[in-house]
């Protein structure tokens, strides 16, 4: 399990294999210590298996490996050496909850359509902009996403904003916008997604009743 909360972002340096199976290899800030070998590590939002730690200066460099389903229904497919991903570590019971529960378990890829900036109307330059981001959902996901609720993109536990048909907007803090890689998301960009759990099991059961009382 994950919160949302992002600790470090990676780079991968290496990818081998094919599209049924790909080793990829990740260069973090992480101590290889703390890191064993079977430790589950949300990259950019999938929950993915450390197979290899080897120490490098500043941190580290571990491996995973992704299967087919995985390459297929994430943006995991899509990484080359180069590409910066958030990374989360997995929760420790008694760690604090400061986003929302998360699985690591991706359920599509929504699709950035607009960036928009938003201003707070002070005038005080210390408040840098904040981004509004719209998202267009994958069929069948819309349903789950509800104004106010969470969502997880690319591993980052965010806040519904608004809720039209299947797109959707989630604003953006400068602090985010530093630490993630968020600040290098453009329209047309593919995002990791994750529903709320509560929501997938909440429309679970309601289908569930629906069918008994038929």
């Amino acid at each position: 399990m994950f919160t949302g909360l992002v600790t470090d972002v990676g780079e991968v340096v290496g990818v081998s294999g094919d599209d049924r199976l790909r080793r990829i290899r990740i260069r973090s800030a992480y101590d290889p210590a703390t890191i064993a070998l079977g430790a589950s590590i949300a990259c950019s939002g999938p929950c993915l298996t450390a197979v290899a730690v080897d120490p490098v200066a500043g941190g580290c460099e571990f491996s995973v490996d992704a299967a087919a389903e995985t390459l297929a229904l994430t943006t995991v497919g899509t990484w080359v050496a180069g590409t910066r991903v958030n990374l989360e570590r997995s929760l420790k019971i008694g760690d604090e909850l400061g986003g929302h529960l998360v699985t690591g378990h991706v359920d599509g890829r929504a699709e950035i359509v607009a960036r928009d900036s938003v201003t707070g109307g002070t005038g005080d330059p210390q408040w840098a902009p904040s981004d509004r981001f719209t998202l267009r959902a994958p069929a069948g996901l819309s349903r789950f996403i509800a104004q106010k609720g969470s969502v997880c993109l690319d591993g980052t536990s965010l806040t519904v904003n608004t809720v039209a048909d299947d797109l959707f907007s989630v604003l953006l803090i400068p602090h985010t916008l530093a630490v993630t890689t968020w600040g290098q998301r453009r329209q047309g960009d593919a995002l990791n997604l994750e529903v709320d759990l509560i929501a997938r099991y909440a429309a679970r059961l309601t289908e569930a009743q629906g069918a008994l009382t038929r």
